[in-house]
C-alpha cells in the first residue's frame, strides 16, 4: 500500500512540474490565459498529493493501536494517562 500511494505521489508531483514547465515554455505563446489556466490546475495537485500520500490505509497501522509490545504499550498508556503509573 506505501509503495502504491508513493508511487502516485510521485505521479501527481510530477503531473504538476510538467504543467508548469508546458505552461510557461509552449502554451503562452499561443494564449496567456490558458498557460494561467494550467499553472491554477498546476497550483491546486500538491495539497492534494499530500492528501493522499499520507492517508492511512486498511493495513497501516494507526498511531494509538497497539504495537505488541507489552512493555512499550504499557509504558504508552501511561504517558496517554489511560493507565495509573505502578507502585
Amino acid at each position: 500500500m506505501y509503495a502504491r500511494r508513493r508511487h502516485v505521489y510521485f505521479a501527481m508531483m510530477g503531473t504538476c512540474i510538467v504543467l508548469f514547465v508546458l505552461a510557461w515554455a509552449v502554451v503562452r505563446i499561443w494564449s496567456v490565459p490558458a498557460a494561467v489556466g494550467m499553472c491554477v490546475v498546476a497550483m491546486v495537485i500538491p495539497p492534494v498529493a499530500a492528501v493522499i500520500a499520507n492517508r492511512r490505509g486498511p493495513e497501516d497501522r494507526w498511531w494509538d493501536d497497539p504495537s505488541g509490545d507489552p512493555q512499550s504499550d504499557e509504558w504508552w498508556d501511561e504517558l496517554d494517562g489511560k493507565k495509573r503509573p505502578g507502585p
